[in-house]
């Protein structure tokens, strides 16, 4: 019998839907996976009991006027760091083999490269991170010979799909990614102009945060996976497609060249994708449920309504053009989210107004990240201005 491969894992992000998981992953089977770092956003009891229940010594809160109050409550054993400089300190902490980024937004970008140049394995659940960066990221990884490993679900899916190809595109005549449609799947457009917070934020098959609600919501969420596909699988973006399955239980698929299709299929838990992140290349028994296919009965799949939402169109033009316009789109997004999150703007207005900022924007080509910093800071001036 073949050794147990324990994976010691900081979780930026620990508070998070993602995080969470991971933690729960962790209780699952503490023989695979040990949690040697936290970092969380402004929840300082719950990184707390957190770091407590698993035996962290190691946590940081982002926001640097907590750091006092997160002392107190962890103990003087446990090393308490804050702000960005903490989620790096975390990133390339001696021990950690995987790091784990769970932060919504552009936040975890620094952390990511860190953790690489670190000599560590990435697991990557937020979607900015690849979007905003994935030429750098990518070569990055290449050059210090780490894996990043995708945590979405649907990346996850095309990643064990592609196992028994070496992990290659090649022979790969498609990528195709699966939405679920959102809660919006079967309004009119006319409809979709009165839409509430509430109601974006209802998504009829995962819990997720607000943002990613939202992001699910306008679809660009799917564009967003689009452009990371691009970069995580080394296709282009003319072989990356979107279909809309509203179960969720077909995570996503590859078509290859001969005809032949491979799908991931699963229940809708997060656990899942993350587990195998942690345990790859090996899989292993967990306290998932498998599926029941007589239950589920059947699987339905449509296109998307590309011409009611342009979230696609435009994550398309900016994975094609590459440079420093994905960055512009990803951050023209996340502005125009928490816009509408504070009732500052129509629903609608959340696609058109990324559209205008990308259209008004000079592209860099082979950008520096200098160059995808300062794009992504332009871009919400613009956005912000345009608001």
């Amino acid at each position: 019998m073949s050794e147990i491969r324990k994976r010691k894992v900081v979780i930026l992000g620990s508070t998070g839907s993602i995080g969470t998981s991971a933690l729960k992953v962790a209780r699952q089977m503490p023989e695979r996976m040990e949690v040697v770092g936290l970092a969380a956003g402004t929840r300082v009891e719950e990184l707390a009991a957190q770091a407590k229940e698993f035996g962290v010594k190691n946590v940081s809160i982002a926001d640097e006027g907590k750091r006092e109050e997160l002392r107190g409550l962890v103990g003087s054993g446990t090393t308490v760091y804050a702000g960005t400089e903490g989620l790096i300190d975390l990133a390339v902490l001696e021990e950690a083999d995987v790091v784990l980024v769970s932060i919504v937004g552009t936040d975890g970008l620094a952390p990511a490269l860190a953790a690489i140049r670190a000599g560590k394995d990435l697991a990557v659940a937020s979607k900015e991170i690849l979007v905003m960066a994935g030429e750098i990221v990518i070569r990055a990884a290449r050059e210090a010979g780490v894996a990043v490993l995708p945590v979405d679900s649907e990346h996850n899916a095309i990643f064990q799909c592609l196992e028994g190809n070496g992990g290659s595109g090649e022979n790969v005549r498609r990528l195709i990614l699966t939405a679920s449609g959102g809660p919006f799947r079967t309004w009119e457009e006319e409809k979709l102009s009165s839409v509430t917070v509430e109601q974006a934020l209802a998504h009829p098959t995962w819990k997720m945060g607000p943002k990613i609600s939202i992001d699910s919501a306008t679809l660009f969420n799917k564009g967003l996976e689009m452009i990371e596909a691009r970069w995580l699988f080394d296709v282009e973006m003319g072989r990356v497609d979107v279909i809309v399955h509203p179960q969720s239980i077909v995570h996503s698929m590859v078509e290859f060249v001969d005809g032949s299709v491979l799908a991931q299929l699963s229940t809708t838990d997060m656990c899942f994708p993350i587990q195998y992140a942690v345990t790859w290349p090996e899989r292993v028994q967990g306290d998932l449920p498998p599926l029941n296919f007589a239950e589920l009965g059947r699987l339905d799949f449509e296109e998307p309504r590309t011409e009611v939402f342009a979230a696609l169109g435009l994550a398309r033009e900016a994975g094609e053009r590459c440079g420093t316009l994905p960055a512009v789109l990803n951050a023209a997004n996340e502005v125009a989210v928490e816009a509408f999150l504070g009732g500052r703007i129509p629903f609608l207005r959340i696609p058109d107004l990324v559209g205008e900022v990308m259209g008004g924007h000079q592209v860099v080509d082979s950008p520096s990240l200098e160059d995808l910093l300062a794009a992504d800071a332009e871009a919400r001036r613009v956005a912000g201005e345009k608001i």
